[in-house]
């Protein structure tokens, strides 16, 4: 989808549009055929079905409201220029850097509430949300990684945030807390990447059809909520459909987050979060990710002697891996998938990350989880952000804004 379309079908009354051109094609057939014919019939069945998807459209902006006045920001809007990012920033320092979450997909910081609630009480702890999740503004069209990383630094110092920080992402969040610690190297401590997606993956790997999926899918699955319907069919289908281990993690989220994951359904029931996250995923594909890998990528040295850590398993958990294995059988027809050469490449190319530091440590997460291990063990990560935790000093201050 092109960047106008998703920048208008991210907003709460993009309902109220299109049921008008609905209603006027309906009324141009009941003008043109004559009363009772079958024109006519037609007219006035697309003027009735324009009148619901209006009423709809109407409530779904007073819900939205409704929403936002039940469940206001916990923490600040921050301006980034012309548009504002929500900061949740609790806990006192104690003379230790600030750590700042981001979880994976294009997911709110509070995705990773459950790891702020804990740290929050030995440092200061910050949740960012992303343009177009829990409680930011949408921000402009297209999403791009490195564009994010740029706001997640206006973020901080608009917040008045002087840190220095430890970043910490997981998945694709990892890849964007890698763009901050490359751009903003005088006041990142340290890097600890949960997992990050590794642009290898995308570029020398297999096409992986769920990609698609959290594209197009995500966006067509949203809009009913534009006109009032704010059952999520696809989620409940989704679940059903589910492997075992991945019902597993659905059900995790819930219980680590708790009420937590509750608000974010609410105050994400639009489509602005499915259409910013569509809009960034365009760079998960081979050509997505050639177009902008030069500002997007972090390679070899790119860190210098930052303190990385990569914490991740030591290969792909049984259960992941036959979800993956099973998804591109299913694409590929009747050719079945090399196993042995998927589960080597998808275990070496996360690997790649070692690279970017001089500093970098390989951290392996727990036996018998797997890439979701933020939310299986929780305290495993706590614990190895703590280890970074040392006190703040001018040593952590690495040179200059990039």
């Amino acid at each position: 989808m092109g960047k106008s379309i998703l920048s208008f079908l991210s907003r709460d009354w993009a309902g109220l549009p299109v049921a008008g051109i609905v209603g006027l094609l309906g009324g141009a057939c009941v003008a043109t055929g004559r009363p009772v014919s079958a024109g006519w019939a037609i007219g006035v069945v697309i003027v009735i079905i324009a009148a619901l998807l209006a009423i709809g459209a109407l409530w779904h902006i007073v819900h939205m409201a409704r929403v936002r006045a039940k469940h206001p920001p916990p923490g600040k809007l921050v301006d980034v220029g012309g548009y504002r990012l929500h900061v949740l920033a609790e806990g006192e320092a104690r003379g230790k850097p600030a750590v700042v979450w981001m979880p994976g997909g294009h997911g709110a910081g509070f995705a990773f509430h459950h790891l702020h609630r804990v740290l929050r009480e030995e440092t200061r702890s910050i949740l960012i949300d992303r343009p177009g999740t829990g409680w930011s503004d949408l921000g402009p069209f297209p999403r791009t990684t490195a564009g994010e990383a740029r706001e997640v630094i206006a973020a901080l110092q608009g917040a008045g945030e002087e840190g220095s920080f430890v970043l910490v992402g997981h998945s694709f969040g990892g890849l964007l807390m890698a763009n901050v610690a490359r751009r903003w190297p005088a006041r990142v401590a340290a890097l600890v990447m949960a997992d990050a997606t590794p642009p290898d993956t995308i570029i020398y790997g297999p096409r992986i059809p769920g990609l698609k999926q959290m594209r197009s899918g995500a966006v067509l699955n949203a809009l009913p909520r534009l006109f009032g319907i704010h059952m999520d069919f696809a989620e409940r289908r989704q679940r059903r459909q589910a492997s075992p281990a991945y019902k597993r993690i659905l059900d995790l989220y819930e219980e680590r987050l708790g009420e937590a994951a509750a608000t974010m359904r609410a105050v994400e029931g639009g489509t602005r979060s499915a259409c910013a996250g569509a809009s960034i995923f365009a760079e998960l594909s081979a050509s997505g990710l050639a177009e902008v890998a030069w500002e997007t990528v972090v390679y070899e040295g790119d860190l210098g002697d930052l303190p990385v850590l990569l914490v991740a398993p030591g290969a792909m958990e049984d259960g992941e891996f036959d979800a993956v294995v099973m998804m591109l059988e299913k694409e590929a027809g009747a050719r079945t998938v090399d196993r042995e050469r998927l589960r080597r490449f998808y275990t070496r190319s996360r690997e790649r990350y070692m690279t970017i530091s001089s500093r970098s440590r390989r951290v392996y997460a727990p036996a018998g989880t797997g890439h979701n291990f933020p939310y299986e063990t929780p305290e495993f990560l706590a614990d190895v952000v703590r280890s970074v935790l040392k006190p703040a000093g001018p040593e952590h201050h690495r040179g200059s804004l990039s």
